[in-house]
């Protein structure tokens, strides 16, 4: 960002502090002193200039004014060099301060290998247990996510479609969540429970977007169920909107829900996940049926549906990937992520802002952020002058310099008030090229209540109707590849829970599969 580097300024100020440094007694006039004020005046303009561009973070600050500061401190420090009164040591010093307030060369850039750390100023200060704050889940101590799981290769599997085919819902997953971490992580800290497990359960229920509902009628950004969210006080909240949606609440509903089945089921990550996903009492039934044995025992693992079976591991393998991720070579998104709030200064939906903030510093925009931050309102929903908006700081500073007044505005104004309808003319009747009326029009001039037969669709390809299942194939994976309903497609082919068994060979009837 700087375009000026800051070893050459100190090299010049280093200099001229050495040829200035001999101590000259000189009587100071009321001139002299306030020149020097007014030069130090200066300076502090021009610091302030500085530290409010690293701040403001637009595509014009950034460039330019960084640049015109430096550019006066240096012009300050050589006529305080030449004032009486002045005291060049001072004006250096303020220099230093802003040295150490400057990112060095490669902090942070494209081409650095540092990895986007998890910003605990961003973050609420309730307390929370030492062992379980994002510091200690990344040393190498803390881990106790990863002493907690097993490493096997149904985890591995899971890393495996993390880092192939599902690599772009993994990021989408961590971007989304490094906006929503500041109202979601304090309540898995406050119940001692790993901050990676929130991030693998997010990543594999919604991919953190907040808005994202199942046909079986799990909602939000952790997929509560009607009845097991009322009993952890999400629902209705009188004003028509359902906490399942709000980041917060259902973060803190989940890690009450998970103490509750840890506490129950021996402390077992994989077994109160398969709750989670596949029925507390199911989980509890196995649990105790077994005598207390681990998810990866095969008794107990064949007595889960096959959607937990693929659930338990994907959300391990997350996790997992939230905890390493440069052993397997992940360089997070950038994200930034501090809490900010906006007010509009006029009428507005989040359609409107998402065109008028651009994507500077995103690369898709600030859409899914604005709705996730703000689930109260639908995307097109026109909001009120004074309605408050939860936002980061670079959103808050682009809503002001470029939603409020100017082209950008105005130009997402026009878009979202446009519409088809509004492009169509009616002009009259057709004429032919003899500049006839179109056989058929009366003497008034209005078109017959004549339709040309539709035209024939295209004949679009045969959906399959049978699939022969091949060998080492699941029925999760069959469900995945053609998407399908699982209880459909179980009872169609008359499969039984929990196991649903297939076998090689094996011509399944595709029913309730859109693929």
């Amino acid at each position: 960002m700087l375009v000026r580097p800051l070893p050459a300024l100190a090299a010049f100020f280093i200099a001229l502090l050495a040829a200035t440094s001999t101590p000259v007694a000189h009587a100071q006039s009321k001139r002299d002193l306030a020149a020097a004020a007014t030069l130090q005046q200066r300076m502090d303009a021009a610091e302030k200039r500085y530290r409010d561009a690293l701040l403001a973070e637009d595509e014009e600050t950034d460039g330019t004014v960084p640049g015109a500061a430096l550019t006066e401190m240096q012009a300050v420090v050589a006529a305080c060099a030449k004032q009486k009164g002045c005291e060049l040591p001072k004006m250096l010093a303020t220099y230093e301060r802003l040295l150490k307030a400057t990112p060095q060369d490669g902090e942070g850039d494209p081409g650095s290998e540092d990895e986007d750390p998890i910003d605990e100023a961003d973050l609420a200060t309730d307390y929370v247990p030492g062992s379980a704050d994002a510091a200690a889940l990344l040393s190498e101590e803390g881990q106790r996510f990863v002493r907690m799981v097993q490493f096997n290769p149904a985890v591995q599997a899971g890393i495996r479609r993390w880092l192939t085919d599902m690599r772009p819902s993994l990021m989408d997953s961590y971007e989304n969540y490094r906006y929503m971490q500041h109202l979601m992580s304090p309540a898995f800290k406050r119940n001692g429970l790993p901050e990676a497990l929130l991030f693998g359960i997010l990543a594999k229920e919604s991919n953190g977007k907040v808005h994202v509902g199942s046909r079986a009628g799990a909602i939000g950004p952790l997929q509560f169920m009607p009845a097991t969210g009322r009993r952890f006080g999400l629902g209705n909240d009188g004003t028509g909107f359902d906490t399942r949606y709000d980041a917060a609440a259902s973060a803190d509903a989940a890690a009450q829900y998970l103490v509750e089945r840890m506490a129950q089921l021996d402390n077992s990550i994989e077994l109160s996940l398969a709750g989670y996903n596949g029925g507390e009492g199911r989980a509890l039934r196995v649990y105790r049926g077994s005598g207390g044995r681990s998810f990866w025992d095969a008794d107990v693992y064949s007595q889960f549906p096959a959607e937990t079976k693929d659930y338990v591991p994907m959300v391990v393998a997350a996790a997992w990937l939230f905890l390493h991720p440069k052993e397997y070579g992940i360089r997070w998104p950038k994200v930034n992520s501090r809490p900010a709030v906006i007010r509009l200064q006029q009428p507005a939906s989040i359609y409107e802002l998402t065109i008028c903030l651009g994507n500077y510093g995103s690369r898709d925009g600030y859409m899914r952020a604005l709705r996730n931050l703000n689930p109260r309102w639908s995307a097109d929903s026109t909001m009120p002058v004074g309605t408050t908006l939860n936002a980061t700081t670079r959103i808050a500073s682009l809503y002001n310099r470029y939603c409020t007044r100017g082209q950008r505005l105005q130009l997402a104004e026009q878009l979202v008030a446009s519409n088809v309808q509004s492009a169509l003319v009616r002009i009259g009747p057709m004429t032919s090229a003899s500049g006839e009326a179109s056989a058929g029009a009366d003497a008034s001039g209005a078109a017959p209540t004549q339709f040309a037969p539709p035209a024939k669709p295209k004949p679009q390809p045969a959906k399959p109707k049978t699939h022969k299942v091949k060998r080492g194939e699941t029925l999760s994976a069959i469900v995945r590849r053609f998407d399908c309903d699982l209880g459909d497609l179980a009872k169609s082919n008359k499969l039984k829970a929990p196991k649903y068994a297939i076998r090689p060979g094996q011509s399944l009837t595709l029913a309730g599969c859109k693929g």
